[in-house]
């Protein structure tokens, strides 16, 4: 009977980072399921397959894990966008067309937008948290610039206000439409961003 080759044993580093993946994602699916105040710390280790000991191994609390399960998400949204800008010789129309593909991944994961407003609240309510969560959207606010600074200049136009202000507002219509999902009709929204982005461009001034 031919012998199976176990798996290559892994790095104490390997380890870690696999640690910390498997207990990121089961406070995911917890917070989105229960809500962060009814998701103990101990639910988390258990659903990821670790003990207590774990968890304080890799993150000082529940606040750190979900301010990191956060900025993770951010900086692959922005760094998502900003792929799309990549290759200066990408036209402009195709660049669009681009961020139109990107924007319709916004509405396959919709658990995304339960854990904003988890996030929200919980920043509401925990003075020292709120500091961390506005530094973390403050990054994304800027990243997201970064890119509508970009775009506008692709199409050799004029943004109409800041690029910050910008990225602050479609922010704002991302977040808003995301707690309006209960509530209201249940509208798309990566289409509506583009919706509005679109019109952003059409009316902006050409650059001189």
């Amino acid at each position: 009977m031919k012998k199976t080759t176990p798996p290559p044993r892994l790095s104490r580093e390997e380890s870690r980072s696999q640690t910390r993946a498997s207990l990121l994602a089961a406070a995911k699916q917890l917070f989105v399921e229960r809500g962060f105040g009814a998701t103990s710390l101990r639910d988390i280790a258990t659903a990821a397959g670790y003990t207590q000991g774990a968890f304080y191994s890799n993150f000082a609390d529940k606040e750190a894990l979900f301010l990191e399960l956060m900025q993770e998400r951010a900086k692959m949204e922005v760094g998502e966008i900003a792929e799309v800008f990549r290759d200066p010789a990408t036209s402009a129309e195709d660049v669009l067309a681009a961020l139109e593909g990107w924007a319709r991944t916004l509405d396959t994961d919709p658990e995304w937008s339960v854990l904003g407003i988890e996030f929200e609240l919980l920043a509401s309510r925990n003075a020292e948290f709120a500091e961390a969560s506005q530094a973390l959207w403050n990054a994304h606010r800027d990243g997201l610039a970064i890119c509508i600074a970009q775009l506008f200049a692709r199409f050799g136009r004029v943004p109409p206000e800041a690029p910050t202000t910008l990225a602050a507002s479609f922010m704002a219509l991302a977040h808003g439409l995301a707690m309006q999902r209960t509530v209201v009709e249940n509208v798309p929204v990566g289409h509506m961003t583009m919706v509005f982005l679109r019109g952003l461009l059409a009316s902006a001034d050409k650059a001189r």
